[in-house]
C-alpha cells in the first residue's frame, strides 16, 4: 500500500497564506530579508506590547524587539480607534476604525511586529478607568486579552501606560490594569476555561513591565529597579537604525497626523518591573533588562538542543545571490523541529521556515479575477498562476480553486528560467467558480452585527484578536520542492558526492500548499500597479444622499437613493419602511441595472402626515427576484492603505425640529474631514464653502456672507487661514458672524497667531460625558435665546461627548453664557466664548457640533443657529 506524503521522511505539508497582505502582491523577500529570517529562527522568545489605541505603540521599542532581538514581537491595541479624530478624511467611527487598523497593519508590515485587538470600542475620551472598564466590559476585553496571550504566548509582556491612575486617557490607564489582571489570569485555569476547547491552554509569561514614556520623564523621578535599553541600533540588512525604521512605521498613522522624522540618536527606554512568574530566574535579573536571566534559545524546549547548530550552519552558508542553495539547510532545520515538544513554537518555526523555503526558491504565486466583486450567486472567472524564478526544481502538484472541493491535479514542473538568462514563462489555470446564494457579502467581521455601547459583537470567537478576517475567496497551490536546492544541471548546483545525492533523492517530495487570496490588480496611471481583495457584494447597493433628514419646516424633503449593480444584471423594486406619522411618494419605484457597476438614482419626497410626527427610522429596501436587499456598499480609499469595503444598513434618520435662523447665507473655511457643511444646507442655510486664499481679497469680499464658519482645526491645518486675523476681525467689526469651531495648541501647528479679536488661550479641558448636565450661565443671553430659546432638553440626546479642547483662560470682554462639568469635577466656562467687536460677534466653541450635527442632534442645531445668528434681530442688539 503506498504511504501517505505525510508519511514520506523529511516530508511535509505545510500551509503558507498570507491574509494581512489581501490586497498587496504576494510577499517576495529580498536577500537580506532572507538572511534576517535566518536569523530570527534562532531565537525562540515572544513579547507582547500592550496599549489603549492605534498610534499608541513605541514602535522604536517594536522595531528593535522584532529585528534586532530577533523575538517574535506582537502589539495588542485594545481599541481600534474608532472614537477619534481624522486628519485626512471624513470618516468617522466604524470607517475611521478601519482605516485605523489598516494604518496599524501598514506600521507592523514595516517595523516586523504582529498585530492583534480586542473587541473593545474606542467610545471617546474617558476621565477614568473605572467608566472605561464599566463601558467596554471589564470581564469581556480582560477575556480577549487572555484569549490574545493564551494563543500569543508571550515571555514577556510590556504595557505603554502605568496600571496606576494617571492624568491621562481612562482608556490608557484601563488598558495597563486589564494586562495586569490578563498576565495573571492567563495562567488560571479556572479563567473562562471554555477557550481551552479551541486549543489553547494555560499560560503564564514570564515577566510584565511598564514601558515609562522617556519623554515625560524628569531629572528628579527615581529610576532605580527600572530596566534600561537603548532601541537605536544601526541594522545593515535593513540599512537603517531602528530608530529611522521605528519614524516610517509611526508615520503610516497618518490618520492621525502622526508623520515624524526619522532620528538617528539615542533612544532610551525604560521599564518598571509590574510583576513576574515568582521563579528567581525572572525575579532577580528583572531590573536588568526586559529577558536578562530568560532562557531565549532552543535549549530552553524539550528536543530542541539539535536546532540552533543547524540554523548556525544555515546563516553561515547563506549565499544571498544564490539563495537556492539554502534549501537542504532549511530542509534539515525542518525536520529537526518535528522533534521539538513544544507545539507552539514547533508550528511557529515551522511557518518561518517554510516562508524562507518558498523565498529562497523564487517562487511566485498569486490568484486573480477580472473584477473586485462577485453577488451572492453569480460566478467569476479565477486564474491561479506560478512561476519559478530560480534554478530550483519545482514541481507544481495541484490547486485549489476557492469554493470548490478537491484540489486539482497538476503535476508540472514549473520551468527554470534560461540559462542564458531571462524569465521563466508563467504557469496558468483558470477556472470560473460559483459563489452560493446564501455567501455572506464582504464586511469587517467586528462591523457584521449591530455593536454593544462599549463592544463588537462578534460571532465566530476564533477571529477575536485578529486585525481582519480571513479573505472571501482563497486559492491554494500545492508545490514539490527539490530540496536539493538547484535542479541537475542547472547554473549554481555544486558538486555533490554519491551519498549527498542519495541523501537529497530521499528528502525529495517536500511539499509546500500556499494559500493565496483572490485579488483583483490594476494599473493606476499615478501610483503603478495595484491589488484590491475580491469581495463578495450585494446584488444591488442601496445608498441614500443622507443619512438624517431634518424637518425643520414641516414640509417635504427630497430624498435622492443610488442604486449600483453588484451582479451582471439586476432588476426589481426599491421600496420603503416608514415609521408611523411618516410617508414617502412615491411609495415605490421599478430600477434595471443592466450591468455590473451601473447605477440609477431615483428620487423620493419625504413628509410627515401629522404636525406631530416623532422621530423614526425609515428603511430603504430593494426587491430583487425574490430576495429583500437592505444595504450600502462603503468603500474606504485613501493612497496609504488598502481599499476597505464595509457595509451599512440602508437608513435614514427623519428628525422633526423646530428650527429659527437669522441669515442664512454663510461662508464656511472646513477643517479636516469636515460633514458641518452639508449639515447645515440640510436645514436650510446657503453655504458656501471656501479655503484660507479666499480672504485674499479682504473684508468686503465676505461681507455678502451673514456668517463665516471655521471648521475643527482649520487654523491647524490652514496657514492662509492663520495669516487671515485682520481680515477676519475687520469683517467682524462691520457687522459679520464669525463662529471658530474647536482648535488644539500642540504640535500639529502651534496657534502662535490669535484667533480673535481678544486674547484668549485654548486649553486640554473637556466634558466627554454626552448626558452633563448644562449650566445657562446667563440665562437671558443671545446664545440661548435668539431666535431659538433653548432649554435642557435641547441638551438631550447628544453624543460621544459634549466637546473639547475649550478656552482656558480668556479676556473680560468675553461672555461665557454655558457651564458644564463632568461627574466631580469643577464647572468649565471656556465651551463657548462671546464677544462683540465693532458692529458684529466673534465666537469660539469647544461644543462637539462636528459630531452631533451629522448626527442630527436636534439641540445642536438650535444652539448652532443661535451662535450663527450672532444676537443680529436680538431685543436691544
Amino acid at each position: 500500500m503506498p504511504r501517505s506524503p505525510l508519511a514520506l521522511p523529511f516530508s511535509l505539508v505545510m500551509l503558507i497564506s498570507s491574509f494581512a497582505d489581501a490586497a498587496a502582491p504576494p510577499p517576495q523577500p529580498n536577500g537580506a530579508a532572507i538572511a534576517a529570517g535566518l536569523r530570527k529562527l534562532g531565537v525562540v522568545g515572544s513579547v507582547l506590547y500592550v496599549a489603549a489605541h492605534p498610534d499608541d505603540e513605541n514602535t522604536a521599542l517594536l522595531a528593535y524587539l522584532a529585528n534586532g532581538a530577533r523575538l517574535r514581537t506582537a502589539y495588542l491595541s485594545v481599541t481600534r480607534g474608532d472614537g477619534g479624530q481624522n486628519l485626512i478624511g471624513s470618516e468617522q467611527g466604524p470607517a475611521l476604525g478601519l482605516i485605523r487598523t489598516q494604518e496599524l497593519l501598514a506600521a507592523r508590515r514595516l517595523d516586523g511586529a504582529e498585530q492583534f485587538f480586542t473587541r473593545a470600542r474606542d467610545f471617546g475620551y474617558s476621565k477614568s478607568p473605572d467608566e472605561t472598564l464599566r463601558i467596554w466590559g471589564k470581564d469581556a476585553v480582560l477575556a480577549d486579552m487572555v484569549w490574545v496571550i493564551r494563543r500569543f504566548r508571550p515571555d514577556v509582556i510590556v504595557t505603554r501606560f502605568s496600571p496606576l491612575p494617571a492624568e491621562t486617557h481612562g482608556h490608557h490607564t484601563a488598558s495597563a490594569m486589564l494586562a495586569l489582571e490578563a498576565f495573571h489570569a492567563a495562567a488560571d485555569p479556572k479563567f473562562h476555561p471554555e477557550q481551552f476547547s479551541a486549543g489553547v491552554t494555560p499560560w503564564q509569561a514570564r515577566r510584565i513591565y511598564w514601558n515609562r514614556f522617556s519623554f515625560f520623564l524628569k531629572p528628579t523621578d527615581d529610576l532605580s529597579g527600572n530596566a534600561r535599553l537603548d532601541v537605536d541600533r544601526y541594522d545593515p540588512l535593513l540599512g537603517l537604525s531602528y530608530g529611522e525604521l521605528a519614524a516610517d512605521s509611526r508615520s503610516m498613522h497618518k490618520s492621525q497626523g502622526f508623520g515624524v522624522a526619522r532620528t538617528r540618536a539615542p533612544i532610551v527606554e525604560y521599564f518598571k518591573p509590574l510583576a513576574d512568574d515568582g521563579t528567581p530566574a525572572a525575579h532577580q535579573h528583572a531590573a536588568q533588562g526586559l529577558f536578562d536571566g530568560l532562557d531565549v534559545g532552543w535549549g530552553r524546549l524539550p528536543g530542541g538542543a539539535r536546532v540552533r547548530p543547524l540554523v548556525d550552519k544555515a546563516i553561515h552558508a547563506f549565499n544571498p545571490a544564490a539563495p537556492a542553495a539554502s534549501i537542504p539547510a532549511l530542509a534539515a532545520i525542518d525536520a529537526a523541529l518535528d522533534g521539538v515538544g513544544d507545539a507552539g513554537w514547533r508550528a511557529q518555526k515551522q511557518r518561518e521556515v517554510r516562508e524562507l523555503i518558498l523565498a529562497c526558491a523564487g517562487v511566485f504565486a498569486e490568484a486573480t479575477a477580472p473584477d473586485f466583486r462577485v453577488a451572492p450567486g453569480a460566478s467569476i472567472e479565477v486564474a491561479i498562476s506560478a512561476v519559478n524564478r530560480s534554478s530550483t526544481a519545482v514541481t507544481l502538484d495541484s490547486v485549489r480553486f476557492p469554493l470548490t472541493g478537491e484540489p486539482q491535479p497538476i503535476g508540472k514542473r514549473l520551468p527554470e528560467p534560461p540559462e542564458t538568462g531571462g524569465a521563466a514563462p508563467a504557469f496558468e489555470a483558470r477556472r470560473t467558480v460559483h459563489v452560493p446564494m446564501d455567501f455572506a457579502p464582504t464586511t469587517p467581521y467586528w462591523l457584521a452585527s449591530p455593536p454593544d455601547a462599549g463592544l463588537y459583537r462578534v460571532s465566530d470567537a476564533s477571529l477575536i484578536g485578529a486585525p481582519e478576517g480571513p479573505p472571501p475567496l482563497r486559492a491554494e497551490l500545492t508545490f514539490t520542492i527539490d530540496q536539493a536546492g538547484t535542479a541537475e544541471g542547472s547554473p549554481g548546483r555544486s558538486a555533490t558526492t554519491s551519498r549527498g545525492k542519495a541523501q537529497l533523492r530521499q528528502r525529495a517530495g517536500r511539499k509546500l500548499t500556499v494559500e493565496r487570496p483572490v485579488a483583483y490588480k490594476w494599473v493606476d496611471p499615478v501610483m503603478g500597479e495595484r491589488y484590491r481583495s475580491v469581495e463578495v457584494t450585494p446584488a444591488v447597493s442601496i445608498a441614500p444622499d443622507t443619512r438624517v433628514l431634518m424637518f425643520p419646516t414641516g414640509t417635504a424633503h427630497r430624498l435622492n437613493v443610488r442604486l449600483t449593480a453588484g451582479a451582471a444584471a439586476a432588476a426589481g423594486t426599491l421600496r420603503f419602511e416608514a415609521p408611523a406619522g411618516w410617508i414617502v411618494e412615491p411609495a415605490a419605484a421599478r430600477f434595471d441595472l443592466p450591468a455590473k457597476g451601473s447605477e440609477t438614482a431615483l428620487g423620493f419626497q419625504v413628509r410627515a402626515t401629522t404636525g406631530s410626527a416623532a422621530p423614526g427610522v425609515l428603511h430603504v429596501i430593494a426587491d430583487v427576484e425574490g430576495r429583500h436587499l437592505s444595504r450600502e456598499v462603503i468603500h474606504v480609499v485613501h493612497p496609504h492603505i488598502p481599499i476597505q469595503t464595509y457595509l451599512i444598513d440602508a437608513d435614514v434618520r427623519l428628525v422633526p425640529l423646530a428650527l429659527s435662523t437669522g441669515g442664512k447665507r454663510i461662508g464656511y473655511l472646513p477643517g479636516p474631514g469636515d460633514e458641518v457643511p452639508a449639515a447645515l444646507r440640510g436645514v436650510g442655510y446657503d453655504v458656501t464653502v471656501l479655503s484660507g486664499a479666499d480672504l485674499d481679497a479682504g473684508p468686503a469680499a465676505l461681507a455678502r456672507f451673514d456668517a463665516l464658519v471655521t471648521g475643527v482645526r482649520a487654523f491647524n491645518v490652514d496657514e492662509k487661514l492663520r495669516a487671515a486675523h485682520a481680515t477676519l476681525v475687520a469683517y467682524v467689526q462691520a457687522g459679520g458672524v464669525l463662529v471658530v469651531q474647536y482648535n488644539t495648541n500642540n504640535r500639529l501647528a502651534p496657534l502662535t497667531a490669535p484667533l480673535g479679536p481678544f486674547p484668549f488661550d485654548i486649553g486640554q479641558q473637556r466634558v466627554t460625558d454626552e448626558t452633563a448636565a448644562v449650566t445657562f450661565a446667563a440665562p437671558q443671553h443671545p446664545s440661548v435665546t435668539w431666535p431659538n430659546r433653548l432649554t435642557a432638553s435641547d441638551f438631550d440626546g447628544w453624543v460621544q461627548e459634549r466637546g473639547l479642547y475649550f478656552a482656558h483662560t480668556w479676556d473680560p470682554h468675553y461672555e461665557t453664557p454655558l457651564a458644564m462639568h463632568d461627574p466631580g469635577e469643577a464647572p468649565l466656562a471656556g465651551s463657548v466664548l462671546w464677544a462683540r467687536a465693532g458692529q458684529g460677534t466673534f465666537v469660539y466653541t469647544g461644543l462637539a457640533f462636528f459630531r452631533q450635527l451629522p448626527a442630527g442632534v436636534p439641540g445642536a442645531f438650535r444652539l448652532f443657529a443661535n451662535l450663527l445668528a450672532g444676537g443680529k434681530g436680538a431685543h436691544g442688539r
